[in-house]
């Protein structure tokens, strides 16, 4: 009893704890969801399915890893649409009952060029073997494990591409183009109208006789929202202060490379005396004192001509052995070059014909020829070159499966010594200049005709690029901050004079966007313009390689209709020359062609053989609406006043010439299909996108 009793008397205390107990689980499990302000848990949700952040960022870091070079906010972009792309079409597949097996999905790998040109998932005819494919990914489990289990993370989304293929290839199948429509087609390009016009340009009208006020550009965009809507943007405008070197700097580092030149003399800590050690010209480890003084590091390459640096190539070229040329500024470094070696036959110059056979290494699909087919057509245009060597490059042309060659005469310029496949290789290497011949690759058979070959030399040159002292980047990081701190209390285009550089605007920045026209990658840019703590008319000082960029936000621009700005450029004129029609029609008074051109001023002129589906009108330009009327008038029949794209206009029809009928339109119809079809993938995503409810936090993880 006494323990109730106790109990009964603390009954409050308990409830006030349990309580804070309570609140304290709920808080923390709103903070950690994304709540109160907190970072979102999910990347986006697309139609009410969330994309995980771990699972994202995941697939980031694998296309990182598989495209070398790409960036992260490039990879996280790609992957943002992939999964938007899968979510969407996941949904119509599993409505359409679309099921893929284990041929599909090999069958979509084999589609990639890397995959299905690689010679260890070739059988013996050369074709793309599935087993051999398919032994690969399971001998890959033990052999590979950390790229055998990127691949099965992946799996579902190489499943659902499959899928999608299947879709998207069925969808094609529906779409038929009929000869009716071939026919429309084919009187759009064929029939012909001729038609006498006065015309009245917008142009006549000053753009400042014409006011357009800011609500009536609203109003436009907002009777057409769809065309003028636009994602949450901001605009930008900056000024690039340079970290250069100084006049003073490059004369210091002049002196310096000047100095490798001569002999110095250092201060030997072993035998206490001073040493005099040669300089460029007299040293005899040539390498080791190229490492010891250069940026870059010696190479033993040798080059021809027309690789070294154009402006001093000529002066390179004909040093002696042991001769150095320099210094001399190449590149941002300033450089002393030295005479190594030289070496004639270094390099060649040959034209070759290839001539393919089915199976052989990366022949086209369309190539059926036999490998016995290819060496007869061989054989027969090397007859015909050596009859007539001046007919190589029209054969070339006409005759050649390398697609790299064919534009430049079946020529190759500076081949090196391996380069080529070994029967090439042997060719060229190992005959004199005009020799012809028919050699064997894995590639088919090559019409060959050595052309050159070239001398090259082996140089050592010591390069030293010319970087900004360590007082001159004090200075401009000074400048730069300055110009930052000042920026609160002084108008950012004075700040600009005052530091000698001009302000230069990037506009219409989106979320995730990484570059800043102008500067290049700057996500840091873009997230501090985004940031809610940011508003417009701050100023932020960024560093970047070039130096500083000192960045001030001018517009928010949130999502919606176009930002008034944007829209003066597009919507203004549409909404001027409207205007400007009113104004040109009471000049245009009249019933006849003739009354309308003597009070506007305006001759009659005439457009002839205009097509509908080229409805250019002489001296103007397209004009649809106005070859519209054309055809639908009867011959000698006058149209009322025309509002066009460039100006006013009065048509008399004279006639239309019809095309003689076809016996029958197929061409045409491949022709609508062919593009119908094509772009049923991109249609398709765009309908299922507009349609789609999408939520976007990709912003917070970039």
């Amino acid at each position: 009893m006494a323990v109730l009793s106790k109990i009964r008397q603390r009954s409050l205390l308990l409830i006030l704890v349990i309580g804070f107990c309570l609140l304290a689980f709920i808080i923390g499990d709103i903070v950690n969801s994304g709540g109160f302000g907190g970072v979102s848990r999910n990347v986006g949700t697309v139609n009410g399915t969330d994309i995980p952040v771990q699972d994202f960022l995941q697939k980031v870091n694998d296309v990182e890893k598989r495209q070398q070079g790409i960036t992260a906010t490039q990879a996280s972009n790609a992957v943002w649409e992939q999964e938007v792309d899968k979510i969407l079409f996941d949904e119509r597949l599993e409505k359409s009952g679309i099921r893929v097996g284990k041929d599909h999905v090999i069958g979509l790998y084999s589609q990639d060029p890397q995959v299905s040109q690689n010679p260890q998932f070739m059988n013996a005819l050369g074709k793309f073997d599935k087993g051999k494919f398919n032994e690969f990914l399971v001998n890959m489990k033990t052999t590979n494990p950390a790229q055998y289990e990127m691949i099965e993370r992946n799996r579902p989304l190489v499943e659902s591409a499959a899928k999608k293929q299947l879709y998207i290839t069925m969808l094609k199948a529906g779409v038929v183009t009929t000869e009716t429509e071939g026919k429309a087609k084919y009187k759009e390009e064929s029939d012909k109208v001729n038609f006498d016009y006065v015309f009245v340009s917008y142009a006549t009208i000053n753009d400042d006789q014409v006011k357009v006020s800011d609500a009536e550009i609203t109003d436009y965009m907002k009777k057409n929202e769809k065309k003028y809507k636009a994602e949450a943007s901001r605009d930008v405008e900056f000024v690039m202060i340079e970290n250069k070197p100084s006049p003073a700097d490059e004369t210091e580092m002049k002196s310096q490379i000047d100095a490798l030149l001569a002999p110095r003399v250092v201060y030997n800590e072993d035998t206490k005396t001073n040493d005099t050690l040669p300089g460029f010209r007299e040293t005899a480890n040539v390498e080791e004192f190229v490492n010891s003084n250069s940026d870059i590091k010696f190479d033993t390459t040798f080059v021809a001509k027309k690789d070294l640096p154009l402006e001093h190539a000529e002066q390179i070229y004909n040093l002696a052995p042991g001769q150095v040329y320099g210094p001399y500024i190449d590149n941002g470094y300033y450089k002393l070059t030295k005479m190594m070696k030289k070496k004639s036959g270094a390099s060649a110059k040959a034209s070759h014909i290839l001539i393919a056979y089915k199976g052989a290494m990366r022949a086209a699909p369309t190539v059926t020829r036999t490998k016995e087919e290819a060496k007869a057509k061989a054989d027969d245009l090397l007859k015909q070159i050596n009859a007539n060597p001046g007919s190589f490059a029209q054969l070339v042309s006409t005759n050649t499966d390398d697609p790299g060659s064919q534009n430049t005469g079946g020529e190759y310029d500076n081949i090196m010594p391996g380069q080529m496949a070994k029967g090439y290789n042997d060719f060229v290497f190992n005959n004199p200049v005009g020799k012809t011949g028919v050699v064997e690759t894995e590639f088919g058979y090559h019409v060959m005709k050595l052309t050159g070959l070239n001398e090259a030399i082996q140089v050592a040159t010591i390069a030293q690029r010319i970087e900004p002292s360590e007082a001159t980047s004090d200075a401009v990081f000074t400048k730069a901050t300055k110009m930052e701190m000042d920026a609160e209390d002084k108008p950012f285009a004075d700040l600009a004079k005052e530091v000698g550089a001009p302000v230069t605007p990037a506009n219409k920045l989106l979320a995730n966007d990484e570059n800043v026209p102008g500067i290049g990658n700057q996500r840091a840019i873009v997230k501090w313009a985004f940031a809610g703590d940011t508003k417009a008319g701050d100023v932020k000082k960024f560093d970047i390689p070039q130096g500083h960029v000192i960045v001030r936000l001018k517009n928010i621009n949130d999502k919606g209709l176009l930002s008034l700005e944007e829209a003066k450029v597009s919507v203004m004129p549409i909404l001027r020359n409207k205007k400007k029609a009113e104004m040109i029609k009471q000049k245009m008074a009249g019933t006849t062609l003739e009354a309308v051109s003597q009070k506007s001023g305006s001759t009659v002129a005439t457009a002839s053989d205009v097509t509908f589906a080229a409805p250019l009108v002489p001296n103007v330009g397209p004009e649809p609406k106005v070859v519209g009327k054309a055809f639908s008038l009867a011959a000698g029949k006058t149209s009322d006043l025309i509002e066009g794209t460039a100006g006013v206009f009065m048509i008399r029809t004279k006639g239309v010439v019809k095309a003689a009928d076809l016996p029958n339109y197929s061409s045409y119809v491949t022709r609508i299909n062919a593009q119908n079809r094509g772009s049923v993938p991109s249609r398709v995503a765009m309908a299922l996108k507009n349609k789609a409810e999408i939520e976007d936090n990709r912003a917070e993880f970039n």
